[in-house]
């Protein structure tokens, strides 16, 4: 099928029209409901881009990958702006099974609470820690399962299990001439 716009809420697509299409925005799929991601920025981007560098470049164990599907189970699938699985369990085309991290990049038009929550979908699919950065404030949270998000000190890391990025080099990207 061929890449589409469609609306926020376009309903009545199979899972198989789904993965079969490359949507235009990127789109979730929710039992058969397609929910639009916000348009990311520049600053989204860049930030995306230099998070996959850190974690490519100083983990080799770990693969870092940007927009990914992932099935959370049968009728939901996710695209979280970052996924980071363990070089020895690859999943492929898309996980099915939980992954390492799960991080999620806030463009302005996001709102903290679908964030959140959908962190909280990430865990209860089995993902231990999910974090959130925000381009625009600076700012960012480690979300581990079964605890309350946690804002990371503008001189922190970041971290997860075998990770630690500090905050300064992540947002370094955005101060870059």
């Amino acid at each position: 099928m061929a890449a589409g716009s469609i609306t926020p809420q376009a309903s009545g697509t199979s899972v198989e029209e789904y993965l079969a299409t490359t949507y235009k925005p990127a789109c979730e799929y929710l039992d058969g409901v397609l929910r639009q991601k916000p348009m990311p920025t520049r600053k989204h981007g860049l930030l995306q881009a230099r998070l996959i560098q850190l974690i490519a470049n100083g983990y080799q164990g770990l693969e870092p990958e940007s927009e990914v599907t992932v099935r959370i189970r049968e009728g939901k699938y996710f695209i979280p702006d970052v996924i980071v699985q363990r070089r020895d369990h690859i999943q492929d085309p898309y996980p099915t099974e939980p992954v390492h991290l799960c991080i999620e990049i806030l463009s302005p038009d996001d709102r903290m609470s679908e964030t959140l929550a959908k962190c909280e979908e990430y865990h209860a699919w089995g993902v231990a820690m999910t974090w959130i950065v925000d381009p625009d404030s600076e700012r960012a949270w480690e979300y581990a399962r079964g605890q309350r998000p946690h804002e990371v000190a503008p001189q922190g890391s970041l971290t997860a299990e075998g990770i630690s990025i500090p905050l300064s080099e992540a947002f370094s990207v955005l101060h870059a001439r």
